[in-house]
């Protein structure tokens, strides 16, 4: 683990699209889908000290996971994505450069013009 920052989002696409944006090592973590708190709690515990970002869908699915989120890590920070791109993958990069950048992250400047 590079960074004290955590992003957790659905899928492999997501993390992949994020990577190309960010330009500082973070670990992007994949929910694969359908969580429980248990395995919510089993997949953060190496991060316990890390501060949680949560990058999920703004969709029925992706609203469902971040209310799991949010009952288990209240103290975590919740980014989101436009309802109009629907997806954290076809969120366009400027968009989520600007997501990013809100919260101190760093990103590639190609992304910002």
């Amino acid at each position: 683990m590079d960074s004290n920052k955590v992003i957790i989002v659905e899928g492999g696409s997501d993390r992949k699209r994020l990577q190309r944006v960010l330009a500082e090592p973070i670990d992007i973590i994949c929910t694969n889908g359908t969580v429980s708190p248990y395995r919510i709690e089993e997949m953060l515990m190496p991060y316990e000290d890390c501060d949680l970002y949560i990058f999920f869908d703004a969709d029925e699915s992706g609203e469902k996971i971040r209310t799991l989120f949010k009952r288990a890590y209240p103290e975590a920070i919740h980014l989101y994505t436009e309802r109009v791109y629907r997806q954290v993958e076809t969120t366009p990069y400027r968009t989520l450069a600007a997501i990013l950048i809100a919260e101190n992250f760093e990103v590639h400047p190609e992304f910002l013009l």
